[in-house]
This record gives C-alpha cells, structure tokens and sequence, in this order.
C-alpha cells in the first residue's frame, strides 16, 4: 500500500507542476482550441494538457516499476506503448488544429490494442480465442473514443476518468492486483492534478485555463480499457465480466446515446455536437458545472453497483444488470425528447 501512495503522489505532484509549464508552451506554439458553433467557449483555450498528465502517469509509474514481478514487465511495458500510440496521434491532432479524420485515430487505436493483445492483456471469458481478440479489439477502441467523446465540458472527461481509476484500484486492492492498483494510483494522481486547472469548483468566473485536447483523453481512455481487462475477481466469469462495464458506464452510456442519437437524426457519430449528455442537463436547466457534478454522482454510482457485484450471485448480479439496463434505457429515451441546441 505504501507504494501505491507513493505513486498516487508522485503522479498529483508532477501533474500539477507540468500542467501550467505545458499550457504556456502551448500557448508560445500557438496550440489552442479556438471558439466555433460546437465548441461551449468562447475564447481560445491552451491545448496539450493531456502530455501534462501523459508525463506525470508514466513518471510515476516507472519510477515504482522495478516493484513488480517479473512476469508483468512485459504488460507494463504493452500498456504503456500502446498509451503512447494513442497519445501521439492525439498529440497530432492536436497541434494541427484538430484536423486527422477519424481513421487516422482509428488505426492508431487498432495498433494499441494489437500491442496489448500480444503481451497476453485480452479478455479471457469466452470459450473461443477468436471471439476473446474480437472483444479485446472492441472494448479497447470503445472505451477509448467514450473518454474521448466525453471531453465536451470543463472536467467532465478528467473527473470521470478519476472516478474509474479510484474504483479500478479499489477493486484492484481488493484482490490482491498489484500491477492494475499501481496503474490506476498514478492515473488517478495524474487525472486529479490536471482537475485542479481543467474544473474550477467554486466561484462564478472560474474556467477551465486548459483542456487536456485528444492527447490525454485517448490516453486515459487507452490505460482505462487496459486495466479494465487486466482485473481478475474470486467470482464467476458470468458475473466479473460486468464489473469494469460497470465502472465505466458513464462514458459507455454518453456514448450509446450520442450515435444513436445522431444515427436517428442522419449525423455522423464521429462528427461533434452539442448532443452529450452532459448538454442535455444544462438545457433542462442545470449550469455546466452543476451538470459536470451530476455526472461525478453518476460515475460514481455506477462504480458502487460494480462493487457490489464483487461478492454477488449469479442472480443477483443479473437482477442488478437488468435494473441498471433498464433505467439507462428510460433516460436515454428522456433525453432524446430533450430539445438540440441548433448547433447540435
């Protein structure tokens, strides 16, 4: 436990040091996310905060990598390259204005998860090898566009990741998961630092002096998917398989409900909007921190429902399923009555 504290404080001490040091380099390349009709600010903001929290992530993480066991170098070493994939095309996006089209992010994402794949980081649940590589593929380029997709309001994307690193290393703690729990200490310190200059809690004139841009959200949605195929329960695999679903919910869900919402309405999925979950709440009246901080409560909750599955039966496992399928599909209905701003 002392080392997870160690790299949980090394990852918030450095993120929050690099943070203000990348945003004036940003600002002295010119790398700023500039105001448009899809955007919520209105005047230019730094980008490139997310190499801040790259940085500090893999700082702390390899300062404490000669604590574990051998046999997880190999996958230590796979998570952090295929971050590093994810996060230099990010990085590319972002200091060319946001101009690569989706395939070039796709491929970058594709080659992530093939590198996590032959380090033996890949689901396991079901009977053919096949199907296991084809889900493997599926939750890591899913988890890490959700991440992504939800970056839409100031420290919506980076609190939500830290909720998920904070239950990923509680139930990582739980079972005895070295190499997951020191992962998920160092994003959430990394996560939690770059907070502090992403969402400005109190006050009525406080923005966000920074945003974390493709590089730090493809990153932390590529680590998250990672160490949620990395955890390993005492329980059935009828039952575990939900749990990092769980944990992650929230980004699945505001996912689930922008494609189809735009599928409906005949927009591309990859084309942003201001048709989020997050946008929503603040059309039903909510201001956007009040609605990043609904939506803290949100993950969080989820995070309790899969930690409730770690000692649960089969039944109740999937009574709970049903109940929290069930009310996603209630308030996605709800919010696709929500009226669009015209910009979405």
């Amino acid at each position: 436990m002392t080392a997870h504290i160690a790299v949980f404080f090394v990852a918030l001490g450095l993120s929050l040091v690099a943070t203000p040091l990348v945003r004036h380099v940003a600002i002295r390349l010119g790398v700023l996310d500039m105001p448009g009709d899809r955007k919520i600010h209105a005047s230019p903001i730094p980008l490139l905060g997310g190499v801040a929290v790259y940085v500090a992530f893999v700082a702390a993480v390899s300062l404490f990598g000669g604590e574990h066991p051998a046999g997880y170098l190999r996958q230590l070493a796979a998570i952090l390259a295929g971050g590093t994939m994810v996060a230099a095309v990010g990085f590319w996006d972002d200091s060319r204005g946001k101009r690569l089209g989706p395939a070039v992010k796709l491929v970058g994402e594709l080659l992530g998860a093939i590198v996590l794949i032959w380090a033996g980081i890949q689901v396991e649940f079901l009977r053919h090898p096949v199907l296991n590589v084809l889900i493997t593929i599926v939750w890591v380029v899913g988890i890490t566009n959700a991440i992504n997709f939800l970056d839409n309001m100031d420290g919506l994307s980076t609190g939500v990741a830290a909720v998920g690193a904070a239950f990923f290393f509680l139930l990582a703690i739980t079972n005895g998961q070295y190499l997951v729990a020191s992962l998920s200490a160092a994003m959430l310190g990394a996560a939690l630092g770059f907070l502090r200059y992403n969402f400005i809690l109190t006050g009525t004139a406080g923005r966000a002096t920074i945003f974390m841009g493709d590089t730090g959200a493809l990153f932390l949605g590529f680590v998250l998917a990672a160490l949620g195929i990395k955890l390993r329960f005492e329980n059935t695999d009828l039952v575990t398989w939900m749990i990092p679903v769980l944990v992650l919910g929230l980004p699945i869900f505001d996912t689930t409900l922008v494609v189809f919402s735009r599928l409906r309405r005949g927009v591309p999925p990859y084309r942003g909007g201001k048709d989020h979950f997050s946008h929503r709440l603040v059309t039903l009246g909510l201001t956007r921190r009040e609605a990043v901080l609904v939506l803290y409560l949100i993950a969080v909750a989820f995070g309790m429902c899969a930690m409730f599955l770690l000692r649960a039966s089969v039944e109740e496992a999937y009574f709970t399923a049903a109940v929290v399928l069930a009310v996603c599909l209630g308030v996605l209905v709800r919010l696709e009555q929500v009226p669009l701003s015209r910009n979405g």
